[in-house]
């Protein structure tokens, strides 16, 4: 069984190399240090699976997923990231990928655990995942069921924090939607102020790496 790492810090490269190689027994087909290498990286090699880290950089994780799913529809892939935020883990359940270690929380064994999973065709999200997505789910104001996704996209930005006209640049919309957009945003949420309004974009993972699908595609 093959695998392709793909992750910018080279010590947790190498610490997935030797649980995937040394403990795991799989072949490692190849390792990128960034996303825009990766996605030929994994078309070429053809893996059973790809470990793939979030903020890469060039184009970030979930710009190689959405390349992949075009690319290799069938392509196994398990996300490695130290973010567990609520948007963060939002857009993970829409990318359609089999599993989510949190760096923070997650063990080595949990690490071999997550892999095994999600290479024999089963999946696997850990923990902290789970937890911060039922709370999501259970809570009737939460963003997914307040904002829409345009809406998303713009909140990401207030969080970089860029200004009305960035945001209308990067968007490619006028000014005063970009205004209108945040006017909504805050009417929603019930939020007074554009500090309350930045507060929860950082509290909620909304950031501009966040809401970057790479190469400066924003997906919500």
């Amino acid at each position: 069984m093959k695998v392709v790492i793909v992750e910018d810090h080279l010590m947790f490269r190498e610490v997935l190399r030797k649980v995937c190689a040394e403990d795991l027994g799989l072949v490692v087909a190849g390792e990128a240090g960034d996303g825009r290498s990766a996605v030929p990286l994994v078309i070429e090699t053809q893996p059973d699976l790809v470990l793939l880290d979030l903020h890469l950089p060039g184009l970030d994780g979930f710009g190689v997923v959405a390349a992949l799913r075009h690319a290799r529809p069938e392509q196994r892939i398990l996300i490695l990231s130290s973010h567990c935020d609520n948007h963060t883990v939002f857009r993970v359940e829409r990318a359609r990928v089999q599993g989510f270690v949190d760096k923070n929380t997650s063990a080595v064994s949990s690490l071999k655990q997550a892999i095994a999973a999600v290479i024999a065709g089963q999946t696997y999200f850990s923990e902290a995942f789970r937890q911060v997505k039922a709370a999501r789910i259970e809570d009737p104001f939460s963003f997914d069921k307040m904002l829409s996704d345009r809406e998303c996209a713009t909140l990401a930005l207030i969080g970089a924090p860029l200004t009305d006209a960035e945001i209308a640049e990067r968007l490619q919309i006028s000014r005063g939607t970009a205004e209108k957009h945040r006017f909504n945003i805050m009417n929603k949420l019930g939020l007074k102020t554009h500090t309350q309004l930045v507060r929860y974009a950082v509290e909620h993972g909304f950031t501009l790496s966040s809401g970057r699908g790479g190469d400066g595609a924003m997906l919500p």
